[in-house]
């Protein structure tokens, strides 16, 4: 599905569905808030990419103390034993799966 942008505005673009995608507050970025779909018209997340995706970068998932309240050292014995109690397994991707997914080594 194409999404033709028509600039209405200096940083405000429009589509047939009436989106509002503004200049982002740091230089050189736009923002959208809503959901957006890409080979998809019903994104059920802030970003939903059906079909391979290319990063030329690295994806950031913050997590430092500054998110955190609370932070404590833990038993590294119970640790240990709680991890003893965790089910293992290896596996094979299907066939057809690892074909649409570009996965060589299943």
């Amino acid at each position: 599905q194409n999404i033709f942008l028509q600039a209405s505005n200096p940083g405000q673009f429009e589509n047939d569905g009436d989106a509002l995608w503004q200049r982002g507050q740091v230089p050189e970025t736009i923002a959208y808030h809503g959901r957006v779909g890409i080979n998809t018209d019903a994104p059920d997340e802030a970003l939903v990419v059906c079909g391979n995706a290319k990063v030329m970068g690295r994806v950031m998932h913050p997590s430092d103390s500054r998110a955190k309240q609370n932070i404590r050292e833990v038993d590294t014995n119970e640790q240990l034993r709680r991890i003893t109690q965790m089910r293992l397994v290896e596996y094979d991707y299907k066939p057809e799966f690892a074909s649409v997914m570009g996965i060589k080594d299943t």
